[in-house]
């Protein structure tokens, strides 16, 4: 697990719900049953300043970092979609995108996470259409035309769409092994675990389930093969995410408070 990607889901799934803020010791302590050493903390936390991820505050225990507004809504959009608290249905329409010339990766990158599949280069196609999409293809300086499509040939034709712009055999081998992974991570998880065990084991498994954003487009039913794969590895995950809470919660609010009573443990400003 890298620093900066366990950094965002420190931030996203623990820290947006208590101010979005912490001293550098209690990111430095919650990091490391991932076995993030410190050294790595520091260099991730300074990065993500430069990209405009976390800013700077001087806090009573000492330097500490706050999210952006930007890193903030972004988090929030991610939320949205791991606990899928805004999904809704289909009106059968397709958000089509077609580019002037290809994208460059990173900017294909972000049209995935939106939800977006090519059908090839020049054009993409989203189940539905996120609100960001154009705000995202103008900071590309990607030339374009957006339409709203349905298939003339009903659910065959988006059905036959969906398979060329997804690769749902992968995704849906993707959600198998996730499940299988994961499952002795967290029933090694017991009664008689300490909170550090049940916030580590529920980390990792948040992180795993989070890389699904860049996966998997949140087809709609309709859209989607009988049996499913991502059906199951969502009950799992709500489960296991949902009894592992708790204990996880514990664990963060006493390395807050330690870091609070510790004031600077260790680390310095690069």
């Amino acid at each position: 697990m890298q620093a900066r990607s366990a950094l965002f889901d420190l931030y996203g799934d623990y820290l947006r719900a208590r101010g979005s803020r912490a001293p550098v010791a209690a990111l430095v302590r919650l990091l490391a049953p991932l076995e993030i050493a410190a050294p790595a903390v520091r260099t991730a936390v300074s990065r993500m300043v430069r990209q405009g991820w976390l800013h700077p505050l001087r806090l009573a225990s000492g330097p500490g970092y706050l999210l952006t507004p930007k890193a903030a809504r972004r988090l929030d959009e991610a939320a949205t979609r791991v606990y899928r608290t805004g999904r809704g249905g289909w009106d059968g329409r397709f958000d089509m995108i077609l580019l002037r010339e290809p994208l460059a990766r990173r900017d294909a990158v972000r049209l995935a996470y939106l939800g977006y599949g090519p059908l090839n280069e020049l054009v993409w196609v989203a189940p539905r259409a996120p609100d960001e999409i154009e705000a995202v293809l103008t900071e590309a300086g990607a030339g374009f035309e957006r339409f709203s499509a349905s298939h003339t040939a009903g659910s065959p034709g988006a059905l036959e769409i969906v398979g060329r712009a997804w690769d749902l055999d992968r995704i849906g081998q993707s959600y198998e092994d996730f499940v299988t992974s994961l499952r002795p991570v967290v029933k090694a998880v017991t009664p008689r675990s300490s909170d550090e065990e049940a916030y580590a084991a529920r980390f990792r498994l948040v992180h795993a389930w989070r890389s699904f954003l860049f996966q998997d487009p949140q087809l709609p039913s309709a859209l989607l093969p009988a049996g499913w794969p991502g059906v199951r590895a969502a009950a799992f995950f709500d489960k296991h995410a949902t009894r592992l809470r708790p204990a996880a919660d514990r664990y963060v609010e006493r390395c807050l408070q330690s870091a609070v009573r510790g004031g600077r443990v260790g680390f310095s400003e690069p």
